[in-house]
């Protein structure tokens, strides 16, 4: 189902809805709710590395910021079923994104790119690290000998993820990038201009000040509130692991397109 080249707006919104990166997306409502409750109830794993303090509280506050800006079904006494990410906020998040990416290779910036969710979005990111590395930008080398107390923080094809037992590992902390972010600080080297990321990657470089942008699911309400709060930049809400991550392809394509990154 590849679409060869780049997909115009219309065919993208067409794609992400048949391939359930947008549309009907594949997690159930109840786990969105649980992880808004969750969130509400101060629970750190689903804070994604970012200060929440006592702001959002309240799980119908969150539900309105997700349907506002995801797209999920605004009704709260909706609880089990089908939830729902709007491919038209999908794209729109993928060009307020390529605007900053535009940004940046204009400025030829220091950027930073980490996923916590490598086997859905490592080659998205990789593939963006490259194309702001031919835009004449410095992509960020990460300090070695990092590591957290869930595993070794290393870097591969551009990206920075998380190893643990010889696999690359699916992680929300924001520990990863506390990491890096400290030990860039203590070798006196200059923090990133830019951060492209997703889970607690993205979220603690947003709360330590950096510019940070990245990609969220619907159960993963946290980025939309930092969004929502200006301490990230932009959210894209996609599904972050369909059963294909070739399924991004056409996603990527548009994004480098509409930030003038094409080759």
């Amino acid at each position: 189902m590849p679409i060869p080249g780049t997909p115009s707006r219309a065919e993208l919104v067409e794609h992400l809805v048949q391939t359930r990166i947008a549309g009907d997306v594949a997690t159930p409502r109840e786990n969105n709710l649980s992880h808004y409750r969750q969130l509400a109830n101060g629970v750190r794993n689903y804070w994604l590395g970012l200060e929440l303090g006592d702001r959002w509280t309240d799980e119908q506050d969150v539900l309105a910021v997700m349907a506002e800006r995801v797209g999920v079904n605004d009704d709260p006494e909706y609880r089990y079923g089908q939830d729902t990410i709007d491919p038209e906020l999908t794209v729109g998040g993928l060009e307020r994104m390529a605007a900053r990416l535009r940004k940046a290779a204009e400025g030829q910036q220091r950027v930073l790119f980490a996923t916590g969710h490598p086997g859905g979005l490592l080659d998205v990111h990789r593939a963006t690290a490259a194309a702001l590395r031919a835009a004449g930008c410095e992509i960020v080398v990460i300090p070695e000998g990092l590591q957290t107390d869930e595993g070794y923080v290393w870097q591969l094809a551009d990206v920075a993820v998380l190893e643990h037992g010889a696999t690359l590992w699916h992680t929300h902390s924001g520990e990863p990038m506390k990491a890096i972010l400290t030990a860039l600080e203590s070798e006196g080297r200059p923090l990133p201009d830019l951060v492209v990321a997703d889970h607690g990657w993205a979220g603690y470089a947003g709360q330590h000040g950096v510019d940070s942008v990245g990609y969220a699911d619907c159960n993963d309400p946290a980025l939309f509130l930092a969004e929502a709060e200006g301490t990230v930049q932009v959210t894209v809400p996609l599904d972050d692991h369909v059963p294909s991550p070739r399924h991004y392809d056409p996603m990527t394509a548009y994004l480098l397109a509409e930030a003038g990154l094409s080759a």
